[in-house]
């Protein structure tokens, strides 16, 4: 696991193509972690980031393109602003418009900005090497042990505090439908092997949890 700025940012220069002009390179690694240090954040944090980042690091060989995989990573929540609905393209937008000043391929921004809009609905096409482990990083904690699997509920509850409990639970009901809808969760094999059963049964068991509550409020406002 990456630790602190320093390693997150030596990191993010070892991404980048030789060439890319140091000083911008510092510019723009630290503005990163600035966006993923924003106080509207309680999950998707630099410590997400770099889980992220660790997970692509150990299945690098799975990809086609693992430099643009971890590029992805650093930019598909770069803007997170839980009140607004399109972060994702903001962010695909953002990474389009930093990464050629860095001396990145046309080719593989346009490959970052393809993997930072798949996130939006975490349903990579068969054979997508790249947006599977994007996808597969991204999810993992869909797979955690319980406590843990409960750490994350509560702190993206938390990015979501200006909407009362009956609206959070109903679009996060919704959020856990789609992905339990998805014929698979995790993409690349290895992957799969070790997650989805686990994920599938922690996003099964909060859904119902939902349900349950949202319908004993149902019952609340028919008395």
């Amino acid at each position: 696991m990456l630790e602190g700025v320093s390693d997150l940012l030596q990191a993010w220069r070892n991404t980048l193509p030789p060439t890319a002009p140091d000083a911008t390179a510092v510019r723009t690694g630290s503005d990163l972690i600035a966006r993923w240090s924003e106080p509207q954040r309680h999950y998707h944090t630099v410590d997400h980031l770099a889980a992220v980042l660790s997970i692509i690091d150990e299945n690098a060989a799975f990809a086609a393109d693992p430099d643009a995989v971890r590029l992805a990573a650093w930019f598909h929540d770069a803007v997170y602003n839980p009140q607004r609905l399109d972060n994702e393209e903001a962010s695909a937008l953002l990474a389009e418009a930093i990464l050629p000043i860095l001396m990145v391929p046309h080719a593989r921004v346009a490959e970052v900005a393809r993997l930072i809009r798949l996130t939006a609905s975490h349903d990579p096409l068969p054979g997508d090497r790249n947006g599977g482990l994007l996808m597969d990083a991204d999810l993992a904690i869909l797979a955690a042990p319980p406590v843990e699997y409960r750490a994350y509920v509560d702190a993206v509850r938390l990015e979501y505090q200006h909407l009362d409990d009956a609206v959070f639970a109903a679009g996060r009901a919704g959020v856990l439908t789609n992905l339990l809808s998805l014929s698979r969760l995790f993409h690349t094999p290895a992957l799969r092997d070790r997650w989805e059963d686990a994920a599938r049964y922690n996003v099964t068991r909060e859904l119902a949890a939902i349900k349950v509550e949202l319908g004993r409020n149902d019952l609340t406002s028919a008395e």
